[in-house]
């Protein structure tokens, strides 16, 4: 007991923790409640894509306290950083104190090499071999890259999920997985790229290049018709019962509903569904796992099936998150 009072008020003097109330008195004097300081500090995330950034300022109670989706075409140019760099200047202008904002944390839908600072390859991005060094250059201030799927996986609680699956279900599908609350990357900075897993052999063409690969049958382009409309606007009709909707909806779950039962089998874990797809996947979770149990005969139940915490923001705000767990060890 004296160890932890000594290192409680050593928190509270630093100003990580702080008295949050008081608890019903039981007869003597009234204990006092203590929780974390959420303004001690803040991180801030950025994911990058083809046509946009997205943008959120999050404090350290994993609360986005600011949050912003800007158009902003993907190049290779240096401009393209510095123009990233204004946005994030102008975005940051006036909310917190320069020395509470830790860092800023990019997701990057590619394969990167963290070490030196470059994109291995992006197909989304249309880039190979690509340095951020640039980019953390005119960003002034610390930054972490990571993959966009891998932060998605950043964004959830390690202690609720030490072991687990993301399946991050964009307009492509990328994965990412944690053994023991640390995130494994293989031996090439490849590990939980289900997309590209074949689901259906000779099937259709995936953007990769090969042909019945998962991203081909579950990625939320599926839905969108490859952008041509929205998912709100798709899932508008699923509810009003149009029935050509409702079938390419079936056969949706049909392929997701497989590559779940895939990756149950492989890797016995939670699986989280996240990305845009996992988002409205709340209120379908029964047709959905009666489809799954139909090819599992394992496993009576699918309660290992779990929705994301972030339906919108989860790549931008596990970077983001990645500097709490940073200073915290520092501390």
């Amino acid at each position: 007991m004296p160890t932890v009072l000594a290192n409680v008020n050593d928190l509270l003097e630093k100003r990580v923790l702080e008295e949050t109330g008081e608890y019903a008195s039981t007869g003597g004097r009234k204990a006092k409640s203590i929780g974390i300081n959420k303004s001690y500090c803040h991180a801030m995330g950025i994911l990058i894509t083809a046509n946009h950034i997205e943008m959120v300022l999050v404090n350290l109670g994993d609360e986005i306290i600011k949050k912003d989706r800007i158009r902003l075409k993907f190049t290779a140019e240096l401009s393209y950083c510095t123009e990233v760099a204004q946005k994030v200047k102008t975005f940051l202008e006036g909310e917190v104190a320069k020395d509470t904002l830790l860092g800023i944390g990019v997701a990057i839908p590619g394969i990167i090499d963290q070490k030196e600072r470059i994109v291995l390859k992006s197909h989304a991005l249309g880039i190979e071999n690509y340095s951020l060094r640039f980019l953390e250059q005119v960003l002034e201030i610390p930054v972490y890259f990571e993959n966009d799927a891998n932060a998605a996986m950043l964004a959830e609680k390690k202690q609720k999920y030490p072991n687990a699956i993301y399946l991050s279900l964009n307009h492509t599908l990328g994965g990412a997985f944690c053994i023991d609350g640390k995130l494994f990357r293989g031996q090439n900075q490849k590990a939980g790229e289900f997309g590209h897993m074949i689901l259906v052999p000779g099937g259709r063409k995936c953007y990769c290049g090969k042909s019945g690969c998962a991203d081909a049958y579950c990625a939320a382009s599926v839905l969108t018709q490859d952008n041509r409309q929205s998912l709100d606007a798709f899932m508008e009709k699923i509810e009003s019962g149009d029935e050509k909707n409702l079938q390419t909806w079936n056969e949706y779950l049909d392929h997701l509903a497989v590559l779940i039962s895939n990756l149950r089998m492989a890797y016995d874990m939670d699986i989280i569904l996240g990305g845009d797809v996992g988002g409205v996947l709340s209120d379908y979770m029964i047709p959905l796992g009666e489809k799954v149990m139909a090819y599992n005969g394992f496993e009576h139940d699918v309660s290992y099936l779990k929705n994301c915490s972030y339906k919108k923001e989860a790549s931008a705000v596990g970077a983001a998150k990645y500097f709490f767990t940073k200073h915290m060890v520092e501390l």
